[in-house]
């Protein structure tokens, strides 16, 4: 018996529809990956390579580090795509903040496919509007020569530089966010992240490359890691790849039993479900708002020359105790903050009672509110210290392995959380599919086998 079965990707291309859908996701992250290497016009490349390689060197980073995250690298080159997916981001969560603290768009957000859509078209008007601002302040950041320690950037400053890449930028923003509602429609898995995910991806080969050098496993004058270096490296992977499955996957599954309705000669109801509290509800969106927080003290750092405050971004770096303890803080408090957002107990409490649902042992109405807060209260608890470990673990693989970040960033911290998710929804789409086909799947159970 093979050690890989590949039976399932086989079957993935016998499915026309699915074989159409895997086509048209790889062929349109293809364009979002070759618009990552067009330069946006008046920029100088190599000042500009110049100046994040200094960035790169100190330990704490800033903002830009996590937009040339998501970008794929895109913000370094300052490309067409360099804001990237996160104007999008920033709108979905402002929306979604709107929509708990707004009755009008709380009432939209219940009016099914309809009320969606057109908070959808006010998060495009939204993402619109940032990727202008934000790209018009980039440009007035880049026309300043003093900011970058002496390099020239911009080859011709004035505001036809600044409208040019106002332009590009945004535009560069909205057809990256077309891109992902194209793959959403008309092929695989959530467009939007996997757009992410081939970013992040993406910075694989230099992280790779990074780790060859240090290896160095043909001249041993310059190793920088031993092979046990390498081994623990690489058992640390496996373990925290597989603890953010387990995760990601976990639930508390509340059981739910229905009561029994005669209506004429039918019987209604009685059957016995559940409903699935996931442990990590809000994924990644806690550690990008802990991250754009804790940053943005170095990020204003770079342009505000105050002893001061220079001393107190210091305090704030990548390493610091001080650094650590408010970094997990905030996750913690950010896990609570978006799982209160998107999960009413109140709200699925009478939902349950208007269909003559219980939770055995609990009284209908307030009571099994109550016991809802109570037991999400908890597992979040336990999904936000999960988050924290692997949110720091990155740091500490690179001060006690001696590992360049580009390296251990891929040993959890944002990356490794959206790339297992991502990858995960998407088989899980691939799975219904083959399933639908009577294919057997990538996620197997039981004995269960298909056609050939």
């Amino acid at each position: 018996m093979p050690l890989v079965d590949f039976s399932p990707l086989v079957n993935s291309f016998k499915i026309p529809d699915l074989k159409r859908r895997l086509i048209i996701t790889g062929a349109l992250i293809a364009v979002y990956r070759v618009g990552c290497y067009i330069p946006t016009p008046g920029i100088d490349g190599g000042a500009l390579a110049e100046f994040f390689s200094r960035i790169a060197r100190t330990q704490g980073g800033t903002i830009f580090g996590i937009i040339n995250m998501f970008s794929g690298g895109a913000m370094e080159k300052l490309t067409i795509f360099a804001l990237g997916i996160m104007p999008y981001i920033s709108s979905s969560i402002i929306l979604q903040l709107l929509t708990a603290v707004i009755p009008a768009l709380e009432k939209m957000g219940k009016e099914g496919k309809a009320g969606y859509e057109r908070i959808n078209q006010f998060t495009r008007y939204g993402t619109v509007g940032l990727a202008a601002i934000q790209s018009f302040f980039i440009a007035l950041w880049l026309e300043n020569p003093a900011r970058f320690e002496g390099l020239r950037i911009v080859m011709s400053p004035g505001w036809g530089f600044r409208i040019i890449t106002v332009l590009t930028l945004s535009t560069g923003t909205i057809f990256i966010m077309w891109l992902g509602e194209q793959i959403e429609e008309r092929g695989i898995g959530n467009g939007i992240s996997l757009v992410i995910t081939a970013g992040i991806i993406s910075r694989i080969p230099a992280a790779m490359y990074q780790l060859f050098v240090l290896v160095s496993p043909f001249a041993a004058s310059r190793r920088q890691i031993q092979p046990a270096t390498l081994i623990i490296m690489a058992i640390f992977l496996v373990a925290v790849v597989f603890s953010v499955v387990m995760i990601t996957q976990g639930v508390r599954k509340i059981p739910v039993q229905y009561a029994r309705r005669i209506v004429g000669r039918k019987i209604y109801g009685g059957q016995s479900t559940y409903i699935p509290l996931k442990v990590d509800t809000s994924g990644v969106i806690a550690i990008i708002f802990a991250q754009s927080i804790i940053l943005f003290p170095a990020t204003l750092a770079s342009f505000i020359p105050n002893p001061g405050f220079q001393r107190l971004a210091q305090n704030l770096i990548r390493g610091q105790v001080l650094y650590t303890v408010i970094y997990g803080l905030l996750i913690i408090f950010f896990c609570y903050f978006y799982t209160a957002i998107v999960f009413n107990p109140q709200d699925l409490s009478e939902n349950m009672k208007k269909y003559g649902g219980f939770i055995p042992g609990i009284r209908p109405g307030a009571p099994t509110a109550e016991f809802l807060d109570y037991v999400m209260t908890r597992i979040t608890l336990a999904g936000a210290a999960f988050i924290v470990v692997i949110a720091i673990f990155p740091d500490f693989i690179m001060a006690c392995l001696k590992v360049p970040y580009l390296v251990a960033s891929f040993f959890g911290g944002t990356g490794i959380l959206i790339i297992v998710g991502v990858m995960l929804d998407s088989l899980r789409q691939i799975e219904s599919h083959l399933l639908t086909h009577h294919y057997e799947g990538f996620i197997k159970s039981g004995h269960m086998r298909g056609r050939r």
